[in-house]
């Protein structure tokens, strides 16, 4: 995925509370998700964002594609990002 723009008014706390005031809905994140959409948010791209999660925490950066890649696609589902 490329291209990706997080929701223009998503609000995220450092302890992973997002809240969409657009909408009023809000949800949670674990550190790493809060990381991963902080960097959408930068426009870093999918590659990068696999080169810093892995280089800071234990993961093998093929199984880590995958979860960004699921990650994505419900953070699309939620509307909290959109392709452009």
């Amino acid at each position: 995925m490329s291209n990706l723009k997080v929701a223009e008014n998503l609000a995220i706390s450092e302890t992973g509370f997002l809240f969409l005031p657009t909408t009023g809905e809000t949800y949670t994140s674990n550190e790493i998700g809060r990381k991963i959409i902080q960097m959408l948010q930068k426009g870093v791209s999918n590659k990068k964002i696999i080169e810093a999660i892995t280089s800071e925490y234990e993961v093998d950066p093929n199984t880590f594609e995958k979860d960004l890649s699921d990650f994505i696609h419900q953070l699309l589902q939620y509307n909290l990002i959109k392709e452009q």
